[in-house]
């Protein structure tokens, strides 16, 4: 106990003392379980029950004996949103004006949860409850995200008791990047197995509840649930993909049609409501030749299969708690970070990592790749005219603040404590309302303190009137927006909104035309108010000024890459010689040697137990997606490097390397930006050598697979290479030597508005 704490008396011997023991809190009876299911870069119109035909049974059940909040909103964008949920707190102030990847050196943009935000976790763990976290996480700064660094902006370090999941903001369904609590894990099985990230997920969420009610049958308890999807890649196990096969041959324009005709009819969307127009640079599905038709299809099908396969585990996870009598008192809520996601390009894509690296993303490509779109050979992400239909019938998409980057759909479901089921609820609501919404049911007081620090205010406020009353007054009047300086203002039904463009230097932000809304009649967004009524969007704008000042918007900034890229400086000090270790961890791309855009050389001290038989890897960084490994194949030195899918590289010697204990280097001399000569050597001697160029510029992997020593990433580098690949041999060091500077690019402030598209 801690000091001063004690109640008792302490005499001089035990007989004339008094014990005391400290209470263990613990809610009330009767207190409400908790559980948050975040999806991922699913739009308004996606899920069954907001009028999408893909199918999503469990939720859709969900939906009708609970209630679905159809005027929910959102910030934009995932890490943004997830701190907002998760403190209360608007996403500037949270440190969160753009994903932690993208922080910059600004208080609303560094990437850093202020401890006087608490979240959610840390309020209920004194206070009696069980915390968990599964899935995806993506709110600690990237050069954070490893074995060497702090934990304290880790799940367990803001208040979770159990993690199970990914870091970053997206990873590979098949072969993902795992950490379990506060380490690193690799996948508990392969795609061949039937291993899929999702099921996996349930599975440790099942699990982390099991052991739970083992021990205690009553205590009530928070389980943060975010899935993969359906962020890219849209990756399901094939035959959830199959069953779509032709479900989408009309094309995104029908889809739009008919899914708002559903959302009429259903009363989703108030009578009246029109549809946005499809924007001049999507083209209409008419318009597309059949095998662009074919193949953009074969896209969406695969992103139907991912959200249906995601539904049916949820259904798995429900079911537990059905099982365990929890159902029926557990607040569930189910919500999307932002709506659709455009990253996919105007023609679709096999491979994300592409515009990082200022590489084509090929119609004919995809179409010689149709069969592995879906599977764990692609990060495939539809085109952008599936974006905006899964937005419908919303203007524009995630990462902008018209209704398709911030209107999402949210479902609420509390048997023992809802209203009528199957209700629809139109109350604006915002991120920030479900942390004071979730203690208000829950009969928990905001505390003045977490952790001894003093707390800021929040900035939602509950919505758990609506909950029981349709006819709640709302109670979330004003809401500020802005991601990457696109702006909106909502007052009372009215918005004011603007759009910027992302990594445009042409254009300053006075320049841009603010627009004028109604939302509460029109909130698609279809009828421009701004010329009608000047008085009241100067209102609005002005309005949005005093708000950014207050909740550290400024300064206004559209330009995501150029502190990343350039000027960010690392946590980890960067230096000329690095040492790996066989069998360890993958070390994140974040904080693994760079070896891009200059002179490197790989050398590894190996031990080669029989001639001509030595296999595997010895260095490797990447995955299939892209990156370099260094091998053995038959005994000979080998080296192979992928240029983000397109095209592979190989070095290869001719003669075995012979047996016993050799010095084994791989050398890149660089001759140009992004291109140079690779050579193979033995104790010294030339093997091999050949051109590699391009050199991948910008990143090998988006999916988390790191530098490893002994083995490689189960997705492997190259097509040559089967699996994990390990070395039978044995390495005694392996190091990395690099000179030089990497961003000597001149051309490299040009190229990073490519990686915005």
């Amino acid at each position: 106990m801690e000091p001063g704490e004690f109640e008792g008396r302490i005499g001089r011997t035990w007989s004339e003392s008094e014990p005391w023991w400290p209470g263990h809190p613990r809610p009330a009876a009767g207190t409400p379980n908790v559980v948050l299911v975040v999806l991922d870069d699913v739009g308004f119109a996606q899920l069954g029950c907001f009028g999408s035909d893909i199918a999503t049974p469990v939720l859709d059940g969900l939906a009708a004996g609970g209630l679905r909040y159809t005027n929910f909103h959102t910030t934009a964008l995932c890490s943004p949103t997830r701190a907002a949920l998760l403190t209360g707190r608007n996403h500037h102030r949270n440190g969160m004006g753009r994903v932690v990847e993208l922080a910059t050196g600004f208080p609303g943009y560094d990437g850093r949860i202020p401890r006087a935000n608490g979240m959610l976790p840390e309020i209920l763990l004194p206070e009696g409850f069980a915390t968990f976290a599964v899935g995806k996480w993506h709110l600690t700064p990237d050069d954070e995200c490893h074995q060497a660094a702090s934990r304290k902006r880790w799940p367990l370090g803001r208040g979770f008791e159990r993690f199970y999941g990914f870091m970053e903001g997206e990873t590979h369904q098949f072969f993902p990047a795992l950490i379990s609590d506060n380490h690193q894990v690799p996948p508990p099985g392969r795609p061949d197995e039937g291993y899929h990230l999702t099921e996996d997920l349930v599975d440790h969420a099942v699990g982390f509840l099991a052991d739970l009610r083992a021990v205690d049958a009553e205590k009530p308890f928070l389980l943060y649930f975010c899935p993969g999807a359906c962020h890219a890649p849209h990756q399901a196990p094939a035959p959830w993909t199959l069953r779509y096969r032709g479900a989408f041959d009309a094309g995104w324009d029908a889809w739009r049609e008919a899914t708002l005709a559903r959302q009429l009819a259903s009363g989703i969307l108030p009578a009246g409501t029109g549809l946005s127009p499809r924007p001049d640079w999507v083209p209409a599905w008419d318009s597309l030749s059949s095998d662009e038709r074919r193949l953009y299809a074969r896209y969406m099908e695969a992103f139907a299969g991912f959200l249906s396969h995601t539904d049916d585990q949820l259904g798995r996870l429900l079911g537990f708690l059905e099982e365990t009598g929890d159902l029926d008192n557990t607040l569930v809520l189910v919500l999307s970070d932002n709506g659709a996601s455009s990253e996919g390009g105007p023609t679709g894509s096999v491979n994300d990592g592409r515009p990082w690296n200022f590489a084509p993303r090929t119609v004919g490509e995809a179409l010689d790749r149709i069969d592995e779109i879906g599977g764990p050979l692609c990060h495939n992400n539809y085109p952008w005219g599936w974006t905006v239909a899964g937005n419908t019938p919303f203007r524009r998409w995630k990462r902008e603040v018209h209704e398709g980057g911030v209107a999402d759909p949210l479902i609420v479901s509390w048997p023992a404590g809802l209203g009528t089921p199957g209700e629809l609820r139109r109350q604006y609501v915002h991120a920030v309302d479900v942390l004071p919404t979730v203690l208000e049911v829950l009969g928990v007081d905001l505390p003045d303190q977490v952790e001894g620090v003093p707390q800021a205010p929040v900035d939602g406020s509950s919505f758990m009137a609506s909950l029981t009353d349709p006819a709640a007054p709302e109670s979330h009047p004003t809401q500020y927006y802005e991601m990457f300086g696109c702006r909106a203002l909502y007052d009372q039904g009215w918005k004011a909104v603007t759009y910027h463009p992302i990594q445009d230097s042409r254009t300053g932000f006075d320049e841009d035309v603010w627009e004028l809304y109604h939302v509460a009649e029109d909130p698609a967004e279809c009828r421009d108010l701004a010329a009608k009524e000047p008085g009241k969007l100067q209102e609005l704008v002005d309005r949005w000024w005093v708000e950014a000042d207050r909740h550290q918007v400024l300064p206004l900034d559209n330009r995501p890459f150029s502190d990343f890229v350039f000027d960010r400086p690392r946590t980890v000090p960067t230096r000329p010689r690095y040492r790996y270790f066989p069998g360890r961890p993958p070390v994140p791309e974040a904080v693994a040697v760079n070896v891009r855009n200059r002179t490197h050389t790989v050398l590894v001290d190996a031990e080669v137990p029989g001639a001509g038989a030595a296999e595997g890897i010895l260095v490797a960084q990447g995955s299939g997606l892209g990156g370099w490994v260094l091998y053995l194949r038959q005994g000979r030195l080998s080296y192979a490097h992928n240029y983000v899918g397109l095209e592979e590289h190989h070095v290869a010697a001719e003669e075995p390397v012979p047996v016993g204990r050799h010095q084994l280097a791989f050398q890149f001399r660089r001759t140009g930006n992004h291109e140079g000569t690779g050579r193979l050597l033995v104790d010294g001697r030339l093997q091999a050598e050949g051109s590699i160029a391009p050199f991948t510029p910008m990143r090998f992997s988006l999916t988390g697979a790191g530098l490893t020593c002994g083995y490689g990433d189960g997705l492997p580098v190259s097509r040559t290479i089967e699996g994990s690949f390990p070395f039978t041999g044995t390495i005694h060091s392996a190091v990395v030597d690099v000179e030089g500077d990497p961003f000597e690019d001149p051309e490299g402030e040009a190229h990073v508005a490519l990686i915005t598209q």
